[in-house]
């Protein structure tokens, strides 16, 4: 996932509880998925994160030879700026950008 090109609230704000019934008919499902999502984004951004601080961690063999890196610095920054992964669910939900299925529904169904 491309994590510059969000377009997500970096802050909370408060939203109508309406629109989280649409793609479920159900708030409490409708929670249950935003938290999966929201754990995948969190599980990503984690990934890339320890990704970025290896080639980092690999320049420096001293212990002796700790310094402030910049560019270290500025990746820790970047990530600081991001919209938390709660945030970047819900936006996906609103805009029907997150597929999502419900197996128990389905089979409800072919009876």
């Amino acid at each position: 996932m491309d994590f510059k090109n969000v377009k997500a609230e970096t802050t909370a704000i408060t939203r109508q509880k309406d629109q989280f019934y649409v793609g479920t008919g159900n708030i409490y499902e409708t929670v249950c998925i935003l938290t999966k999502r929201a754990n995948q984004i969190a599980a990503e951004m984690k990934d890339e994160l320890n990704k970025k601080v290896e080639e980092f961690a690999n320049m420096n063999d001293g212990i002796e030879e700790v310094f402030e890196n910049r560019e270290q610095i500025e990746v820790a920054k970047f990530y600081e700026r991001l919209p938390k992964p709660t945030l970047i669910a819900i936006e996906e939900f609103l805009n029907d950008k997150l597929y999502f299925r419900n197996p128990a529904k389905e089979k409800e169904g072919d009876f």
